[in-house]
């Protein structure tokens, strides 16, 4: 809370302007969930947004999206009959997960059918709702609201894809990330504060230990899956549009954005033209 409130003072989330063959392109990382009445919008985006010719995302901002999304992690994310989470889990992990279950104020026996990546991700989302984050208030949607009809709207990814991303790893990489996790929630219950305080002052080392470390310790493989290769993807298609002309708004979450493997380190090493943080 008191990393948050020392953001709102000093707002400067980071923006990256590449520059490709033909067509220019701002990058800006986004936080999927925020609270309300938190400014954080950066001049150069807000001008970027207004005169942008395509807006790409990583999935399409739209209803019929989030109801895929939604059927999809609803029907991959559940156990098959008669397995429980508990047996995949230590005894140690499931006494953590009640008390994590107990401490957000949800029963632990709902957990019991869903599959690791599920209740990693059900988990996350009630850790987030509860410091009054809001998927309405995120940046996307934000952004939505605000963007001229006139701009394209493009993704890099399907629902279908994302869900699969989480939902194909295998069995102990899900119990290592859920894991990770709960070990967080317990540990640092002020993570999400602390991860968008760094966000909304430009802290790039700040976000790279406390978003994307913790993933790369539980799990290598699903980091590379998450992280790695999807943002090594984002940048080839990236390039390709800046092959022609345009102007272009390109808003993913932050942690594709940050260091040796985010897009504008990748988008630099083939040869674009990167202005922004380091």
């Amino acid at each position: 809370v008191l990393a948050l409130a020392a953001a709102r003072a000093s707002a400067q989330p980071p923006v990256w302007t590449i520059r490709g063959a033909r067509g220019a392109a701002l990058l800006f990382g986004s936080v999927h969930l925020l609270p309300t009445g938190l400014d954080w919008r950066p001049r150069a985006l807000t001008q970027a947004v207004s005169e942008a010719d395509e807006l790409w995302f990583e999935l399409p901002i739209d209803q019929a999206t989030n109801a895929e999304a939604v059927r999809l992690a609803s029907r991959r994310g559940i156990l098959p009959r008669g397995e429980r989470l508990s047996d995949h889990l230590t005894a140690d992990q499931n006494a953590r997960l009640g008390r994590v279950a107990a401490s957000l104020g949800v029963a632990r026996a709902g957990f019991e059918t869903m599959r690791p990546w599920f209740a990693e991700v059900t988990l996350s989302l009630l850790v987030d709702e509860r410091a009054g984050a809001a998927a309405s208030q995120g940046v996307e949607a934000q952004i939505e609201t605000v963007a001229p009809p006139t701009a394209r709207r493009r993704s890099f990814e399907t629902a279908r894809q994302q869900i699969a991303f989480l939902a194909d790893a295998a069995m102990a990489d899900q119990v290592a990330v859920l894991d990770e996790t709960l070990r967080e929630i317990e540990e640092r219950p002020d993570s999400y504060g602390r991860m968008v305080g760094e966000w909304m002052t430009g802290d790039l080392k700040g976000l790279a230990a406390d978003a994307l470390e913790p993933l790369r310790r539980a799990s290598p493989t699903t980091y590379r899956r998450l992280i790695t290769e999807r943002n090594r993807r984002w940048a080839a298609a990236l390039r390709r549009r800046l092959a022609r002309p345009g102007a272009i708004v390109v808003v993913v979450g932050m942690g594709h954005l940050v260091g040796p493997d985010g897009v504008p380190a990748l988008m630099k090493a083939g040869g674009a033209q990167v202005e922004g943080p380091d």
